[in-house]
């Protein structure tokens, strides 16, 4: 039975206009998302299928386009689209960054690093340049690593600061482990930057960690 044959209030796509996409489970979005399914596979067969294969939505959506082409069922045409999707999200946060004080609203901020480097295999080290009244300048990626590091050096990025005339910054990078948790080098660093951006007297307001389910505020944490 396909699904235009279910109970209409039973359908992914009718449900979601009925309660709203919060009410859909992650199969159902994903259905919705891909449209429809195989043959004798229907599209929430299929997304179910899916999930269990990759894990959960957020690997089916960072996966490689080697893995994700080469199942059945999806292809190049999908892959573009969720790659189109994301870059949709992530522009869209980037717009909510530009219009608020980013400083005052720390779950603008979390909500887009997860998008813009959260998903990443390897350890991406970003910062936000702010201005005096701590609105956003520009959002940068300024170290990438291999899946277990990425090498910052305070001088860079005090020079990236100055040429950004960034009178504040954030730091941000993620853990491609998933583990959220700081390590004692994140703590060291910060550390050592703190201390650099006080010499050219920027103020250095944040340091999120971005793991798989949380990102982590060093200022929320008291550490800053």
């Amino acid at each position: 039975m396909s699904i235009k044959q279910w109970p209409q209030a039973e359908r992914p796509r009718e449900k979601l206009l009925a309660h709203g996409a919060a009410s859909l489970t992650d199969a159902e979005l994903l259905a919705v998302f891909l449209g429809n399914g195989l043959v004798g596979v229907d599209a929430l067969a299929l997304s179910r299928e899916l999930l269990t294969e990759f894990g959960s939505l957020k690997q089916f959506f960072s996966a490689s386009e080697q893995k994700f082409c080469q199942r059945r069922g999806l292809g190049m045409a999908r892959y573009v689209k969720t790659q189109a999707v994301l870059e949709l999200c992530r522009r869209s946060l980037y717009e909510d960054l530009k219009r608020d004080i980013v400083f005052s609203e720390p779950a603008l901020v979390k909500n887009y690093l997860q998008y813009s480097i959260g998903m990443e295999k390897r350890e991406v080290f970003m910062l936000l340049y702010l201005d005096s009244q701590h609105r956003l300048i520009k959002a940068e990626p300024l170290f990438y690593g291999t899946i277990d590091a990425s090498p910052v050096y305070p001088r860079i990025v005090v020079q990236s600061a100055l040429a950004h005339n960034a009178a504040a910054v954030i730091l941000a990078h993620n853990h491609p482990s998933g583990v959220a948790e700081p390590s004692r080098a994140d703590r060291a660093i910060t550390e050592r930057l703190t201390q650099a951006m006080a010499l050219v007297d920027i103020k250095l307001l944040d340091h999120f960690v971005v793991g798989d389910a949380e990102v982590i505020s060093f200022a929320e944490r008291g550490w800053l």
